[in-house]
């Protein structure tokens, strides 16, 4: 059977909200993203984080990771992220940039406030062209926060 890993990467907690869901469901591990420099976690400074997310998208800086996620072992990677800027966070580049996903099937699943996937996806299997992608789940943040359990169900029985 394979083994299977949830990642996400999550500042409000709504991407957080369907990783928890999504690895109960499966019985997959669960692992966070953490960068080494916190982002504002506090709704009401949404436009500083806009901004910032901003800066490190035209920059195409790549945001240190605190710790380290053993994906080794693993067959199977649920990948989480909010949209920024209608792509993910730099951040999640890092995070395809250390790691190896050759031979891995990637699940990405992202929140949003209306931008969908973004093309996302595409793009992480132009970054892992060794990897199998499969399809992903965009979950708009308000449901992800209402109604994950049902919507994390319906797409885990379409896979």
């Amino acid at each position: 059977m394979a083994k299977e890993l949830v990642v996400y990467f999550s500042v409000y907690g709504s991407t957080k909200i369907v990783a928890k869901e999504i690895a109960e469901q499966t019985g997959a591990d669960l692992a966070e993203i953490v960068p080494l420099v916190s982002y504002d976690s506090n709704r009401e400074n949404y436009n500083a984080l806009a901004r910032l997310a901003k800066k490190e998208h035209d920059e195409n800086q790549r945001p240190a990771i605190k710790n380290e996620i053993n994906i080794d072992i693993y067959d199977c990677i649920y990948i989480g992220y909010p949209m920024w800027w209608y792509t993910f966070p730099m951040i999640i580049y890092t995070f395809f940039d250390k790691y190896d996903f050759s031979g891995k099937t990637i699940i990405p699943f992202n929140t949003h406030m209306g931008s969908g996937d973004g093309g996302t996806y595409e793009t992480i299997k132009q970054l892992e062209v060794d990897a199998i992608v499969l399809k992903g789940l965009p979950i708009e943040m308000k449901e992800a926060e209402n109604n994950a359990a049902q919507i994390v169900e319906t797409w885990i029985k379409s896979l």
